[in-house]
This record gives C-alpha cells, structure tokens and sequence, in this order.
C-alpha cells in the first residue's frame, strides 16, 4: 500500500477492493486491488457578482474605406502592401500623372495672360481696383472736362460783351458794326463750349467702356484661375492618400494596370478602435442602455477579458431573430481586436447576484453525456453532479448549474471515482 500527500483544503481516501460494486454508469473494472487513493479536494464558493446579460457576436473595424481614384488614369506604383500600418496623407497608390501636369501648365499660362489683360485694362482707365469707378478721375476724361469748363467759361464771357454791346448800341455809344462783331464772338465761344462738352461725353463714354472691359478681363482672370485651379486638383488626385491612419487589407491593382472612377485600389481599416455589435433577445431590450460597460472574450485570448462601452442600442428588432442589435466601442491600441472575430460578451447591468465557483480542476468533461461534471463528497461518498459552466478562467469556473455552493469538491483523480463511491475522510 502506497500513499500520496497533496497540499489542499483537505484530503479524503477511497477503498478499492476485489468486492465493491461496479461503478454506476462506468464499465466494471477487473482487477481491482485495495490500494488506497488519495484525493484532493477544495470548496466550492458563493459571492456576489455583477449581473450581466449574455451575448455574442462579432467584432468591426471603426471606420473601412475601399479607395478608388478621382480620375481614371493607369497605375504608375503601388508603394503599399496589404498588412502596411499607413498615416492619414500617406499615398497609396500613384496614377501616371504626365498629361495631368501638362494641361497644369496650359492653365497656369492662361492664368498669367487673364492676369496681363486686366492690368492693361486697368492701366486704360488708371483704375487700381480701390473704391467705385469715377470717370472724372480718368486722365483722359479730366483733361476734356477742362476744356468744357474753359469753353463754356469763354462763351459766359462772349455773351456778357455781346449784351454790353447791345445795350450800347440803343443808347447810341457804339455802332452797330461793333456790336455785330460781339455777337459773332459770343456764337463762336458757345459752339465751341458745345462742341467741348461733346468730347467731353465721348470721354466719359469711352472711359465707362473701357471700364466694363476691366470687368471683362476680371471674368476672364476668375475663369482661367479656376481652370488652373481643377488643374492642381486632376494632377493631386493622381496620388490616392490614406484618409485616416489604418491597415492596408487589400490592394487589388498593380503597376500599369489602367483603373476608373468606380475601381478600387485599395482597402484601409482603422482598428484603434474597434466596435462589437451583439444580437440581444428582444426581451431584454428594457435593461439595455448606452454606456453600460461591456467585457468581451475571444478564441485568441481565451482567459482575458477586453472592456469596452455600449454607444448604440438599435431601436429595432428584427422580424425573423427577435433580437435587437446593440453595438459597444472598445479601445484596441496594440491591434489585438480584429474585425471579423468572434466574442462572448457580457453586459454589466446594475446590481449583483449570488454565484457559485469551483476550482477550474474540479470540472470535467464526459464525452458519453456530452456534459461537464463535478464529484461533491457528502456522508462519506462521492457524488456526480452534472453542471452547467459559465466563465472559466485559468483557475476557477463559474458554475451557472448544478451546484449550491456548498459543497466540498474533488479536484484530481476523478477518472477513479463513480457515482456512490464510498469516500473516507482522511
């Protein structure tokens, strides 16, 4: 007889021998001597935990952009590879870009020339572009203005003598001859002050001409700016650029392969923050609300839990599921979240519930009743007790059914135990 001592809570002994009772539900073993076996056992435990709710589903990136071209053109390089980690500006994909720089050029030369005309109209009328147009202001308009008031001042002048010289003539001082040679005088100064306000007017009429060419050549110059400036885009939109910091998760296009408006070049994910949309049964729709924290598991971490909040709760139920989707954001700065994985998550609601726990050795799993199993010792014997598993992590398990909390558990050496196996506490 040999004996083995395990540091645990307690230990307790089976007798085998030659005349106990085939184990129930097991196959009769043969051959069975009175050795001794020692088992270790532990408590299992109940405390209070949060409540949650219960769900699945599956992770999506934050934001996911399929990047096709502003034009068509065909593909000069490709400087990124699918898995790349590229910055918001970085290119992606590169267009041959040599006629989009050669119609640049014909538009900044336009530019230039709008840019001549209007300063030669301009410099027409002397106007630099401050304040409201004044002919008057006009050399050419001014010096005409001149000479009308010149002129009309001569004729004022010419009319003044010439009825001077009338008045004369009834008193009998002056001739009639002289005062003839007045009024001639006094005709020829108001023909000329109307023959100067004439070009005067023509002055004034030319200058608003010339204006409206300045107006002209104001439109032309916006026009050729705006071509130069569809230009600059064409020759920047050869060059496709991340929008936002992301992986490359696909880049289906190569060097000079010729793409369209409606081709994608390429597909960028960001997944610095990643969200989970969960399907909840319908009934539970009163207990769900936004900011509710939110933990997560997934087949890569299997004993780590990812926290994260509810930001949506869809208000709509699906037909077909009665279920209703609620979406949560988790942040995911190392990238170990990845969109498409699959998640068990709970929902914390508000207050707590008794649960019961067992050491995670304690459980096993019996392929013939696909079910776990947990061996309780009570009155000196061991009993199977088919459970329900809820968390596990790499110590203790969460037992949803199946057990009290009360019990003391076996946690080695269940594959020599059955149900009713007489135990001995040691």
């Amino acid at each position: 007889m040999s004996r083995f001592i395990l540091p645990v809570s307690c230990v307790v002994v089976l007798f085998l021998s030659v005349c106990a009772p085939p184990p129930r539900g097991l196959a009769k073993k043969e051959n069975v001597s009175n050795e001794k076996i020692v088992f270790a056992t532990a408590r299992a435990a109940a405390r209070n935990v949060p409540i949650s709710l219960q769900a699945t589903g599956a992770f999506i990136a934050e934001e996911s952009s399929d990047l096709a071209p502003a034009i068509g053109g065909r593909v000069a390089s490709t400087p990124v590879e699918v898995g790349d980690y590229v910055r918001k500006g970085q290119p992606i994909c590169v267009l041959e870009q040599r006629d989009a720089q050669l119609k640049l050029d014909q538009a900044r030369a336009g530019r230039e020339q709008a840019k001549f005309m209007l300063s030669q109209a301009q410099s027409r009328v002397g106007w630099s572009g401050d304040g409201s147009f004044n002919p008057d202001l006009v050399p050419e308009v001014a010096s005409s203005l001149a000479a009308y008031e010149s002129a009309q001042a001569s004729a004022k002048l010419a009319a003044a003598d010439a009825q001077r010289y009338a008045n004369l003539v009834k008193s009998g001082d002056v001739s009639q001859s002289n005062y003839e040679k007045f009024k001639t005088q006094q005709q020829t100064a108001e023909s000329a002050a109307n023959s100067a306000r004439k070009q005067y007017e023509a002055q004034v009429n030319n200058a608003r001409q010339n204006y409206r060419a300045i107006e002209a050549a104001q439109a032309s110059l916006a026009a050729a700016e705006s071509q130069s400036a569809q230009a600059e885009k064409n020759l920047a939109d050869t060059t496709i650029r991340a929008p936002f910091d992301g992986y490359i998760t696909d880049r289906p296009v190569s060097a000079g392969q010729w793409v369209g408006t409606n081709n994608k070049v390429a597909t960028l994910v960001r997944i610095s923050t990643v969200r989970l949309q969960l399907k909840v049964p319908e009934q539970r729709a009163a207990e769900v609300k936004s900011g509710m924290a939110v933990t997560a598991r997934v087949a890569a971490y299997p004993n780590r839990d990812f926290t994260g909040k509810v930001n949506a709760v869809v208000p709509f139920v699906d037909s077909n599921s009665r279920a209703f989707m609620v979406e949560a954001r988790f942040e995911n700065a190392k990238a170990e979240l990845r969109p498409g994985m699959f998640a068990n998550a709970k929902l914390m609601l508000p207050g707590t519930e008794q649960a019961v726990f067992v050491s995670a050795k304690a459980v096993f799993y019996d392929a013939t009743t696909d079910a776990n199993h947990v061996y309780s010792v009570a009155n000196g014997m061991a009993h199977l007790n088919v459970v329900l598993k809820g968390d596990t992590d790499s110590n203790e398990v969460r037992i949803l059914s199946g057990l009290t909390g009360n019990e003391t558990v076996i946690i080695d050496n269940q594959g020599n135990l059955y149900d009713g196996a007489p135990i001995q506490t040691h």
